[in-house]
């Protein structure tokens, strides 16, 4: 199955779905001391996901930018992804926890494609397991980074310990530009199957 160029991948399980390349990108390498967290000596583990948020990304792959509004509901078992394509069209990305996901446009065209991915969204807890790199400096931040499945990098900040940087090895970088906001909810969004509403 091929997802469309247009998916943001942060918020798919499709780690799974992915064979893993040898000749994808690889992180940064600009490496900083660890020395002063508490518990020094452990490697630290990445913060949870909160249960519900709303964060602004922007995404780069290979030189094709977009900037993605991003809804997360976990209690409710769905995601929510509003995605902006620079010069080109408004994209509308919901998944369900059920492993479906339908991807939309609301403009002239109004079309709407279902895809079923086996993995539903992601846990909040999604990187347990990963690999502790070190600290890195990255967008202007002093990050904790962590490996998952050789599949993506994780980006945390050391200060406030929110996500503010991502790569995947395919190349795509996602970068918050913002607060993860917890506890914004997609409860009176639509979220019913804009298939059947188009």
């Amino acid at each position: 199955m091929v997802l469309p160029d247009s998916h943001v991948l942060l918020v798919a399980s499709v780690t799974l779905l992915f064979p893993i390349s040898s000749t994808g990108s690889s992180p940064p390498t600009t490496t900083i001391s660890a020395a002063g967290r508490s518990g020094e000596g452990a490697s630290p583990t990445p913060t949870p996901w909160p249960p519900q948020f709303h964060s602004l990304l922007y995404i780069n792959f290979s030189g094709a930018l977009s900037f993605v509004d991003l809804w997360y509901d976990w209690p409710n078992s769905r995601n929510f992804n509003i995605i902006q394509h620079q010069l080109g069209e408004l994209l509308y990305d919901l998944e369900w926890g059920n492993g479906t996901s339908f991807y939309y446009t609301l403009d002239g065209n109004r079309r709407c494609r279902t895809v079923h991915f086996d993995v539903g969204i992601l846990r909040p807890d999604w990187l347990d397991g990963a690999t502790y790199l070190g600290r890195e400096a990255v967008d202007g931040f002093i990050c904790d980074v962590w490996e998952k499945a050789q599949f993506i990098w994780y980006y945390e900040d050391v200060e406030t310990r929110r996500p503010v940087h991502w790569l995947f090895y395919t190349g795509r970088e996602i970068c918050s530009c913002d607060d993860i906001r917890s506890g914004s909810s997609t409860r009176g969004r639509k979220m019913a199957s804009p298939c059947l509403l188009l």
